[in-house]
């Protein structure tokens, strides 16, 4: 990519209208870009031959495509592919970061797993990319571009935003990027097709439930304000229950889903009085609780709970009016599994 030249990908149609008219283009031109960005996913402007070339030749002056191929890919036996992406962060555009983004095929269901962040802020223990610490933010064309130019793009039914960082520390590029998946000239998707994920971040988890329509999931982990601090230093910021009272503002009893992901540690967060909390802190809300199994993590000394005490918590939850699941764990002998991604050491090449 030319650093001189802004990318394309990652502008909604209203910055592609300023755009063009800066440029002396018409208007329409700016629909026209995205229908061949977003739906026919050109790789470079001359391709846009709707467009005349006088005008193309003006758009090239300033702009390109923005799309950067993935540098690596491991396939994991379950059929789980983690993609390592090149970005130019907004902190700082030519200084070589890396993401991870994981795409994960289920019979007639592709969920890809996208990062926002290089690293992340949140410093939670389980974690591997908090371990990173944080190294910049992702551009709206940074988070599009692993959808844009990912090989299995066309089998994609669904899109979390799990990856590396949190999403609410990063929601102006979040937020850009949902409106370009959800508008009619960009990918067109339904929001009930895109899930955002959130530790829960004051003011911005609010402003995220006001201007998106997208599932929302909220990393729990413990119901117990001390306990979850341990984990999580951003309870400190915004508790786990001051984020769940912000969510019984929010209508989720129709399309609209908000679910809670609990790692589960052996002894630790699965306990009957951890249940029990879990109850009281959820009660009447319209919501689901994820369980997931803990990934081992270097220097990190937590036990991980075994099946049956997981299958108990799910059993005990359900019965007692709040919906649980375990989730399938994947892509873990890749790397790729909830809470394993890292860019710490990648370099060019």
């Amino acid at each position: 990519m030319d650093g001189n030249k802004r990318a394309l990908i990652g502008l909604t149609l209203g910055e592609l209208k300023t755009a063009v008219t800066e440029l002396g283009m018409p208007g329409f031109t700016a629909g026209q870009i995205m229908k061949w960005l977003y739906q026919q996913h050109v790789r470079s402007i001359d391709e846009m031959t709707n467009i005349s070339k006088v005008n193309r030749e003006k758009l090239a002056e300033h702009f390109e495509v923005g799309a950067m191929e993935p540098l690596d890919c491991q396939r994991s036996k379950d059929g789980t592919i983690k993609y390592l992406f090149p970005v130019r962060t907004s902190d700082d555009a030519n200084t070589g970061k890396f993401v991870e983004t994981v795409f994960i095929p289920d019979h007639d269901r592709a969920t890809l797993c996208v990062s926002c962040q290089v690293g992340c802020k949140m410093n939670c223990l389980f974690c591997q990319t908090g371990k990173q610490g944080f190294e910049g933010q992702l551009t709206a064309a940074d988070i599009l571009n692993q959808i844009y130019a990912l090989p299995e793009r066309e089998q994609l039914t669904n899109i979390v935003f799990m990856g590396q960082g949190e999403p609410m520390d990063n929601l102006d590029a979040v937020l850009r990027a949902t409106e370009i998946l959800t508008a009619n000239e960009g990918y067109a998707w339904s929001p009930r097709r895109i899930t955002v994920s959130s530790v829960g971040v004051k003011n911005k988890l609010k402003r995220f439930l006001d201007e998106s329509e997208c599932h929302v999931a909220i990393s729990m982990h413990s119901p117990l304000p001390e306990q979850r601090q341990m984990l999580m230093p951003a309870e400190r910021q915004m508790s786990i229950e001051e984020t769940v009272a912000l969510l019984r503002q929010y209508d989720f009893s129709h399309q609209r889903r908000c679910s809670f992901e609990y790692i589960c540690f052996g002894g630790l967060n699965d306990t009957q009085m951890h249940a029990r909390e879990i109850i009281r802190l959820l009660q009447g809300l319209d919501c689901r609780v994820n369980l997931i199994r803990f990934h081992e993590i270097p220097s990190v000394d937590l036990p991980g709970s075994d099946e049956k005490r997981m299958e108990v918590l799910r059993d005990y939850l359900t019965a007692h009016g709040v919906f649980t699941t375990i989730r399938a764990s994947r892509g873990q002998d890749i790397f790729a599994a909830c809470g394993l991604l890292s860019t710490a050491k990648k370099v060019k090449g």
